[in-house]
């Protein structure tokens, strides 16, 4: 029989990842919408561009100010906040006719799903007991799959037939959802066990995650996330298009969004009980490298079935590291820091994902080929690697310290 706690912590982790899925459900489609609007608003390859880069800037900024807002006002508000903030500009956007007011909707969408994120992942970390926390925040991570799935679905039954502005309207149901969260999700019982002291301003945040002891974890972090994002945004982003440019046309559209995001679910299940088994800096470290690996056969594919199992394997390893990403940062700061720590390491890992789709525009645009391209991306991987190695600690079964 299930104890109170159990329940309640899977009713968490179903709340929460509901609102993960979503977020993932918008980015999944953004794509999809870009190449609608190509056609409609007939966009040149720049200012299609400008629409993922607009996402990509909201979202570093989302992350900045939502997490030092949560520890200000509390985990669950600004959760609620981020939700209806996307929600609302992914219907507002759907009535849009310009590609100027396009792009501030879209940089709205980004902020609330750039704090979102490093936001959920610390309430949930708060939450659950110690031995439990790593699985279950990865297990929240892994939400991010579904939400591409229906993405997936709907990008390629609901846009063709009905048009992009369905599918964002669709996307908005999150404002209901938030709605509901208000009156039944407590606030994180760390945050409220400490919010009425000490307390600290945002600038005394900023400075403390830069000193003592928490200079090095912030350090490693801010490395650690850039590298990642940085990485991840400038592959995946570019798969499809890379997969063209070899000449290959084995996997299109729907098709290859469904096998990639297939291939997520087993990256994040393993990396989940591993991550308690092993360790955080294990599943790092491994996943790392395996998506380093994967990134070289990738780009130096010559043949289908190599592009096919290496993009499967990048999808796993990559996907199981993100996972062990947002289980590992709110773990290196105390509490009444954390929410600053984790949203300033998004934010800075958010300026790589504007960087890593640029770099391989521009590289394309200089003929370079794509193995070389790909080596770049691998050798990011690495160096995130190393960064754990010698800079990262063990948090695994550790308790969160509250100040």
């Amino acid at each position: 029989m299930k104890t109170q706690n159990e329940i309640s912590n899977r009713r968490l982790l179903g709340i929460a990842g509901l609102g993960w899925m979503f977020d993932a459900l918008d980015v999944g489609m953004l794509s999809f919408i870009i190449a609608a609007l190509k056609v409609e608003w007939n966009l040149s390859t720049e200012q299609m561009g400008w629409i993922g880069s607009v996402n990509s800037i909201g979202m570093a900024v989302g992350a900045l100010v939502f997490g030092v807002m949560a520890d200000r006002i509390g985990r669950k508000s600004v959760f609620i906040l981020t939700l209806l903030l996307f929600s609302i500009g992914s219907g507002a956007a759907a009535f849009t006719s310009s590609l100027a007011i396009f792009l501030v909707f879209r940089f709205i969408i980004g902020a609330g799903l750039g704090g979102e994120l490093p936001v959920a992942s610390t309430l949930v970390s708060e939450s659950v007991p110690a031995e439990k926390r790593g699985r279950v925040v990865v297990l929240l991570e892994s939400f991010w799959a579904g939400g591409w799935l229906i993405a997936a679905l709907i990008s390629y039954f609901i846009i063709p037939k009905f048009g992009w502005q369905t599918a964002l309207i669709i996307s908005a149901v999150p404002a209901i959802y938030a709605l509901y969260l208000r009156m039944g999700l407590p606030d994180s019982p760390r945050f409220s066990a400490v919010k009425n002291k000490n307390k600290v301003t945002v600038l005394e945040s900023i400075s403390k995650l830069w000193s003592g002891e928490y200079a090095r974890r912030t350090l490693m972090l801010w490395i650690l996330w850039f590298c990642v994002v940085f990485s991840y945004y400038g592959m995946f982003l570019w798969l499809p298009s890379v997969m063209v440019m070899k000449g290959f046309s084995l996997i299109k559209g729907f098709q290859y969004v469904l096998i990639m995001t297939l291939a997520q679910l087993p990256g994040y299940f393993t990396a989940a009980w591993f991550i308690e088994k092993l360790g955080r800096k294990f599943v790092l470290v491994t996943y790392l490298i395996g998506t380093a690996l994967s990134a070289y056969f990738f780009g130096t594919a010559e043949s289908s079935a190599m592009l096919m199992i290496s993009g499967i394997f990048l999808s796993f390893f990559n996907l199981g590291a993100w996972g062990a990403l947002y289980a590992y940062t709110p773990e290196q700061y105390p509490t009444n820091i954390r929410g600053s720590g984790a949203g300033m390491a998004a934010a800075i890992g958010r300026v790589g994902g504007i960087l890593g789709p640029l770099l391989v525009g521009y590289m394309v645009t200089q003929k370079v080929d794509i193995s070389s391209i790909f080596l770049i991306f691998c050798a990011a991987v690495l160096v995130g690697a190393a960064t754990v190695v010698f800079l990262g600690r063990e948090t695994k079964k550790q308790e969160l310290a509250e100040a």
